[in-house]
């Protein structure tokens, strides 16, 4: 049958067709260009530098000249607000134009070793270095008649400071926290870690931004096994750019649909010391300030960096608080539901007239109206999160109290889910690192308990067991210890044990297993 927008539609299809064919043939010859070696002429390789930087306004080229040998020009390239123009000048444009050493056969070897007082500099003939210097913030230095480069260390980064994160903030405790500076932040943890076995293997990811990162673990204390299988996960990883860890979390990750993380974040240095003296691994992104550790245990969901600074008792507590209220803010709304629903001989007959009543006139069932009111109130936390700090707050607390007032003084929604509600948000808060699973488990449980009442919420807490005992991280059980149950294996999850008492590390995590001796005997 004849089409009459055929004709436009081949034609339409045909352009795009040769706009990819011509963007493919680009990449190629970009791709080989930056494979390829330098050429012996500078001013070819000029040429060719500028070819690949075209149209790029910061990239700024300044000819040197030297005084007692005027036959020798140098071409310097560098990206404008990447690099200190101080050092450039001091190391590198002062010694070239008034050093009066007659360079050596090999020109660049001799710059380099008695001429630029620079304090990095590397040598190369390959474009690729070449093109990942100069974005980089480092500054190429063409020779004349040398298949040869200088590449230059001048990087001045405009960087935040070192300052506790927002999210991560404790009462007592090391203030600091990691900027989006890798060598600044890999500092941070060299500072605490002063030993030769920690080991730091740098990466690049990303074929456009060649973003680098570091893997970074304690060689003695590393299982070896959980290594390779990381690297093997991170050599697999093929993208176009990677911009933050959370990336390479999706990449590598177990169970990719589960929503219960295998990967753990922090900002914080003295977390990432912590878990690498327990022989996880760390892995650093150039431009976040989150780290990600792996292998990821269930039990770090509860747990907080200021557990370890303060005395065991309290620590222990609030830790048993953490789990009582991620089982509240997940079971609350379902139970409520399936109490009201299928099961009024459950409740006292004084609360069951009260609720009764206050259902009166109510329009929708308890199931829908915790719906309503759970979507509601995560809109309310969502806006508060995304708005400002002094504005999102403030916001969060009028908007739930309005809200909330009137809907029950509208006869919309009942008073006492309210209460179930404002439960359910405030034991949320309780476990931050949760926030996203709670919301799916949460309704989950909820439909169960609506369709079957207390059998269909134990059903889908029975699935939700199941569901995390088969969680891995890495070849590790999130949910499971290892081995035999013993004290040593249990003295850091639900309670936090005095330090005398941690004799071993994790078995799950590291190789060795030895955290201290064992101290003298303590009367109890």
């Amino acid at each position: 049958m004849w089409n009459p927008f055929r004709p436009k539609q081949e034609e339409k299809q045909k352009r795009i067709d040769e706009a990819l064919s011509r963007s493919t043939e680009r990449s190629k010859a970009t791709g080989q260009s930056q494979e390829e070696v330098l050429s012996p002429s500078m001013e070819e390789n000029c040429r060719r530098f500028e070819e690949l930087f075209r149209d790029n306004d910061t990239i700024i080229c300044r000819k040197i000249q030297n005084a007692c040998y005027p036959w020798l020009e140098y071409r310097l390239y560098y990206s404008d607000g990447m690099v200190n123009t101080s050092l450039l000048h001091d190391g590198v444009l002062r010694p070239l134009v008034e050093s009066n050493e007659k360079p050596g056969r090999d020109l660049a070897e001799s710059l380099s070793k008695q001429i630029l007082t620079a304090s990095d500099i590397q040598i190369s003939e390959k474009w690729k270095d070449v093109c990942d210097g100069v974005t980089y913030g480092d500054a190429i230095l063409f020779v004349p008649s040398s298949s040869r480069t200088l590449i230059l260390s001048a990087k001045n980064f405009q960087l935040r400071g070192v300052e506790e994160p927002e999210n991560e903030r404790v009462l007592s405790g090391p203030r600091e926290g990691f900027n989006e500076s890798l060598l600044g932040n890999l500092t941070l943890i060299r500072r605490r870690l002063r030993t030769h076995d920690l080991k730091l293997k740098f990466r690049t990811f990303g074929r456009r931004t060649q973003t680098k990162a570091c893997v970074c673990y304690l060689d003695g204390l590393v299982n070896k096994n959980i290594l390779k299988l990381l690297e093997d996960r991170l050599n697999n990883i093929d993208i176009d750019g990677v911009l933050d860890t959370n990336y390479l979390s999706e990449l590598v990750r177990d169970s990719a649909l589960s929503p219960f993380r295998s990967t753990g974040y922090t900002e914080r240095p003295d977390v990432v010391a912590a878990k690498l003296l327990e022989g996880r691994i760390a892995i650093f992104l150039d431009g976040t300030p989150v780290v990600l550790t792996v292998p990821y245990l269930f039990i770090e969901n509860f747990q907080s960096s200021e557990d370890y600074y303060l005395n065991f008792f309290y620590t222990s507590f609030s830790r048993m608080l953490r789990i009582l209220g991620f089982f509240m803010t997940i079971t609350v709304p379902g139970f409520y539901i399936a109490i009201v629903a299928f099961h009024h001989e459950m409740l006292p007959t004084p609360l069951l007239i009260n609720i009764a009543s206050e259902r009166t006139g109510v329009p929708l069932p308890a199931a829908a109206e915790a719906f309503i009111m759970l979507i509601v109130f995560d809109i309310l936390r969502e806006t508060g999160v995304r708005m400002p700090s002094n504005v999102g707050q403030a916001l969060s607390i009028v908007g739930a109290l309005v809200i909330g007032q009137a809907a029950v003084e509208a006869r919309l929604v009942a008073a006492p889910m309210i209460i179930i509600v404002g439960i359910t948000g405030i034991t949320a808060l309780l476990v931050p690192r949760m926030s996203a699973p709670i919301i799916f488990v949460r309704i989950f449980i909820l439909i169960g308990a609506s369709i079957f009442g207390l059998f269909g919420m134990m059903l889908t807490l029975c699935a939700l067991f199941i569901h995390l005992l088969n969680l891995d991280s890495f070849g590790v059980s999130q949910l499971t210890p290892s081995g035999k149950l013993q004290f040593q294996q249990i003295k850091d999850m639900a309670i936090r044990a005095p330090w005398w008492k941690m004799i071993q590390l994790p078995k799950r995590t590291a190789w060795s297993t030895i955290r201290q001796k064992t101290p003298p005997r303590r009367k109890e």
